[in-house]
């Protein structure tokens, strides 16, 4: 089988910033509480005619420009998201459009917190199959469209963002450049500890769920915290001693940023140094799908990810989802 490298990658974040400060004004809470318990400063919000598909299609086109290619040349799009425009059609549909991928198929991808190590996995295994070339995989979130800005519990945590990536296959002459290895995992006995409840089959909108304010994001957040930090180690600590090694093999970890204590802990626990665990939580908050590639986006910047690194990407979200995937970075 020919070998998957991420090739280019590209992200965007809104210009519109919400502060904690500002957070301050809408419910009870301050800057130093919210900061103190994630980590979080600021997020960016989308403005009202912004949608997940917009978001994604500058993030697409940026990674297209980076490669210096045509968007005719990608063979498939895979948008990862749990804020669609649209029930149907999909953002996939919608973004093939936008950027004019003529004669590319896709599909959306919904493993909340987890879409992105997800869709990069099935990315590269379309890639590893020799049936295509070139896979766009996209990581998108307009979170702020689903969140109850009167709910202190939830509303400090999100922001929206994209990212997405080009995936094709190395060079002969790469080596070990590209895809590694995946291990993922579905929990769904902790379903009901996030999730939006109503806009499914289970229950379609109507004036009640409207009025009891069911089609925003519900958390229990001391149930999630507990999985998460769990979890992210454990399918970390298992994917690296399936490939013989350990957390002091990895160049830098990249994992999703939900919680700067979550992420912190896996570190810790993974024996992985805290200056090769990439936070910017800070700065865009959980932008679910978005996390991992504006992550990786300023890991890079920072010249904290380099050509031929060792990269572990980790994630656990809403589901519960658990996925970590190994790399070794090709540009």
């Amino acid at each position: 089988m020919p070998k998957a490298k991420i090739s280019a990658l590209g992200c965007f974040a809104p210009p519109g910033v919400l502060t904690n400060k500002d957070l301050e004004k809408l419910v009870d809470t301050n800057d130093q509480w919210i900061f103190d318990r994630t980590g979080i400063r600021e997020r960016h919000i989308a403005s009202p005619e912004m949608a997940t598909s917009d978001m994604a299609a500058a993030a697409a086109r940026c990674a297209l420009a980076q490669r210096g290619i045509e968007a005719t040349e990608i063979n498939a799009i895979i948008v990862c998201t749990v804020t669609p425009d649209h029930m149907f059609p999909s953002t996939a549909c919608l973004v093939q459009n936008a950027i004019g991928a003529r004669g590319a198929w896709g599909f959306d991808l919904i493993a909340a917190c987890s879409s992105f190590v997800y869709g990069t996995t099935v990315g590269a295994h379309l890639v590893m199959a020799g049936t295509h070339k070139k896979v766009l995989v996209i990581g998108a979130d307009t979170m702020s469209r689903i969140i109850d800005y009167t709910d202190r519990a939830t509303c400090v945590l999100f922001g929206d963002g994209a990212g997405a990536v080009i995936i094709e296959p190395a060079g002969e002459d790469e080596g070990e450049l590209g895809f590694i290895d995946f291990l993922g995992e579905v929990d769904g006995s902790g379903g009901d500890f996030l999730k939006m409840p109503a806009g499914g089959s289970r229950l379609p909108a109507s004036h009640d769920t409207v009025d009891k304010r069911l089609h925003f994001v519900h958390q229990d957040g001391s149930q999630v915290f507990k999985y998460a930090v769990r979890k992210m180690y454990e399918t970390c600590r298992d994917v690296l001693q399936r490939n013989g090694l350990t957390g002091e093999d990895v160049a830098i970890m990249i994992p999703h940023q939900a919680n700067k204590r979550i992420i912190t802990a896996a570190g810790d626990r993974l024996g992985i140094a805290p200056e090769k665990v990439m936070i910017n939580i800070d700065r865009y908050g959980n932008t679910t799908a978005g996390t991992i590639p504006l992550a990786t986006r300023d890991a890079i910047a920072e010249g904290r990810l380099k050509k031929g690194d060792l990269v572990l990407l980790a994630a656990v979200g809403a589901g519960y989802t658990v996925g970590a995937s190994l790399w070794r970075w090709a540009f």
